[in-house]
């Protein structure tokens, strides 16, 4: 699957640069007559918790875009030639890991030295190994042949804490006259962050059931920082499919530990999460990923920390029965 992704890339990053490459110097040298303080920096992000945590940094200062639509599941998702002409104009390009937008590496490699700053928000982070077992990996360090990392981050309050300050430095250093306001705002919704943290903490900490059987394995690091075991039922990828072997596992799990709740995710079919519900006598949940909010979402006022307070809530629930 990620060898596709990256052949996709390769080919379409390579048409993007006969086609917009010579053009990329003529159209930003053009909006050099502007007065730097009077232009907002463009600022493209790739999926919602990483046009979001932009957002909540960058307020008035700077136009930040969201790349891929928010119906859309994130780990499926390509650039099409128009997506890469609007990363091609734009100054920085906030994306999670190349483990998560897998199309990332090819395109930076081929847009020409006057493009875009490309801001990985989660460098730094020690990622955990994709497989069953605990490895870590720093996300900037030599990626070992042939393994697979998890890149759902951002559904730790705190490694989101991380990414925000990773996104704030890069809009500081592409937009130093506005360094004080970025820092402020900074600041600001990283304490709203710790605030999130200490619900969980606090929430989670005494749950009589620890056991998180989810359709695919995105919750990892939220598991891991609040005392949870997530048994998934596919890998990363929420299109994977489990075995009947796996299945019979998971069910044998599920009826072991008196598992009552799967959970699944908005952007993906619950087929296999209600089959295996169904087996075990148990009901299905949604525990949003936020790897995608629409816009009638946004409008109702929901955001990453109302979002994840609702799995909170969700969480504290199942978890107690």
């Amino acid at each position: 699957m990620k060898k596709k992704y990256a052949m996709t890339a390769v080919v379409a990053a390579t048409c993007f640069s006969l086609a917009v490459g010579c053009s990329s110097k003529s159209e930003k040298s053009e909006g050099t007559a502007e007065s730097s303080k009077d232009k907002k920096i463009q600022v493209t992000t790739t999926f919602y918790p990483m046009y979001e945590f932009t957002k909540e940094v960058a307020g008035d200062k700077a136009e930040v875009n969201l790349l891929i639509p928010s119906t859309v599941e994130p780990h499926e998702w390509e650039p099409s030639p128009k997506d890469m002409k609007n990363i091609q104009q734009s100054d920085l390009v906030v994306y999670n890991s190349p483990y998560m937008e897998t199309w990332e590496p090819a395109i930076e490699k081929s847009i020409s030295n006057d493009g875009p700053t490309f801001v990985k928000a989660s460098e730094g982070i020690k990622l955990m190994s994709g497989t069953e077992d605990e490895d870590e990996h720093e996300e900037g360090a030599h990626e070992e042949h042939g393994h697979a990392y998890d890149p759902h981050v951002w559904l730790s309050p705190v490694l989101a804490q991380k990414e925000v300050k990773n996104i704030a430095a890069a809009l500081e250093k592409a937009d130093p006259d506005n360094k004080d306001y970025y820092e402020k705002n900074s600041k600001k919704y990283i304490n709203e962050l710790k605030d999130l943290d200490q619900k969980y903490e606090s929430t989670l900490k005494n749950a009589p059931n620890k056991e998180l059987v989810t359709q695919h394995a995105a919750f990892g690091y939220l598991a891991k920082q609040y005392g949870l075991t997530q048994v998934p039922i596919a890998g990363l990828s929420p299109e994977q499919e489990p075995s009947p072997a796996k299945l019979a596992e998971l069910k044998k799990f599920a009826q072991t530990h008196h598992v009552k709740t799967i959970y699944f995710e908005e952007l993906t079919s619950p087929k296999v999460a209600k089959t295996l519900a169904g087996e075990v006598g148990a009901k299905t949940e949604v525990l949003n990923t936020l790897e995608g909010l629409s816009k009638k979402q946004q409008e109702q006022g929901l955001n990453y920390i109302q979002v994840m307070e609702s799995n909170l809530k969700q969480l504290q629930e199942s978890l107690s029965k």
